[in-house]
């Protein structure tokens, strides 16, 4: 088990730091976005399983699984001298894996409830505040002259303007920004940002854990963006962007910590990508392979030391 523990282990660390400052900062994931995207998600979820598998494979016992482990401890745990094999420093690992799943399952847990219960604050504002836009189902206009444009997600969706916006914004750049908003929906990108926003929450001290969630808001902007350049071209969406800034996509989502709305980087990188035209995704297919290959690669490996953890494979 020692052998997986520093595989695990090396895992983490690779995880933790050098691969997402690295990805932070290629220039790739703004030609392929849904890759990069994927690959955020592959980076965490094993980050996550290989801290926790590396504990677990310390703390088990000489016969090398974790059921075996159990049995041996469970009788000793409370009473009488802890089995030959086992010391402060296994005990340990094995508290410390319990604790740190907990944490993470549990903040995911309050993260999720609260952003439901901003979610249906949400639309009984919307139902209060709003009329339909006529033309545009699960559309709601706001009578105020802010520009803002923001989707509400939920079993009952909806896509909020406001008069502001409206008015700033001709009818193909208006629904340049309808169709991006529905794109949002349309790809559950609420759930991804969930989360990222939860991993930052649990360990809001880990600067790789802002990163991480900046990024991926980052790359749902521009997953939503395409959505809207298929269906209403680059320039309407340029020069809505143009137009109202971040105005127009500061409040994505309802429920978005503040450390993830959209900053002036981002608008860059959305106008630049945007600006280059149907070139945004040449030379993308390299780094979409490489990046999804790379994902499952991440996830199978912790995967298999967990098998070898359970004793599934020897």
């Amino acid at each position: 088990m020692l052998a997986v523990s520093a595989v695990l282990g090396i895992l983490a660390l690779a995880l933790a730091w050098p691969v997402p400052v690295a990805l932070s900062r290629a220039d790739w994931p703004a030609r392929t976005p849904a890759a990069a995207l994927a690959l955020w998600q592959a980076i965490a979820l094993a980050g996550g399983l290989s801290m926790i598998g590396c504990l677990l494979a310390y703390g088990s016992s000489p016969e090398g699984s974790l059921p075996a482990t159990v049995v041996a401890l469970a009788p000793h745990l409370f009473d009488g001298p802890l089995p030959p094999g086992f010391g402060a420093a296994e005990i340990a690992a094995l508290t410390l894996a319990v604790a740190v799943t907990l944490l993470l399952l549990l903040n995911l847990a309050l993260v999720a409830v609260r952003a439901e219960r901003e979610r249906r604050r949400q639309h009984q504002l919307i139902d209060l505040l709003s009329d339909p836009l006529p033309g545009e189902p699960r559309t709601r206009v706001i009578a105020t002259p802010v520009p803002l444009a923001y989707c509400v997600p939920g079993i009952r969706t909806a896509t909020v303007l406001t008069d502001g916006l409206i008015d700033a914004l001709s009818p193909d750049e208006l629904g340049a920004v309808i169709v991006h908003e529905r794109t949002h929906l349309d790809q559950l990108h609420h759930l991804v940002r969930l989360a990222f926003r939860a991993w930052h929450s649990a360990i809001p001290w880990f600067p790789i854990a802002n990163r991480a969630e900046r990024s991926v808001v980052t790359l749902t902007e521009m997953l939503a963006d395409d959505g809207a350049r298929r269906a209403k071209g680059d320039e309407a969406l340029r020069s809505a962007l143009e137009r109202v800034g971040n105005a127009g996509e500061s409040a994505s989502f309802a429920d978005a910590a503040s450390g993830a709305d959209p900053d002036a980087a981002m608008l860059a990188a959305r106008l630049d990508r945007l600006g280059s035209g149907s070139n945004a995704s040449r030379g993308a297919r390299g780094p979409r392979i490489a990046a999804l290959a790379a994902s499952v690669v991440l996830v199978a490996v912790p995967l298999a030391g967990y098998a070898a953890i359970l004793g599934i494979v020897p």
